[in-house]
């Protein structure tokens, strides 16, 4: 289970941080790793808080 949920946030870190790199690689020419990281971290506990929840409402 803790394995499961390993793997889920890095998959889920790695694809919104090279998500993130692309677009500001393209849109304005210039990559921030600061910036990469904290969207990136931004975006994961997104992903966690409606994992939460969708949880929590399917339960009643």
């Amino acid at each position: 289970m803790i394995l499961r949920e390993l793997f889920i946030f890095v998959a889920a870190f790695a694809a919104f941080a090279s998500a993130v790199a692309a677009y500001l690689a393209v849109f304005h020419g210039e990559v921030a790793l600061k910036e990469i990281l904290s969207t990136a971290f931004a975006a994961v506990i997104g992903l966690y808080v409606g994992r939460y929840l969708q949880m929590r409402l399917s339960n009643g």
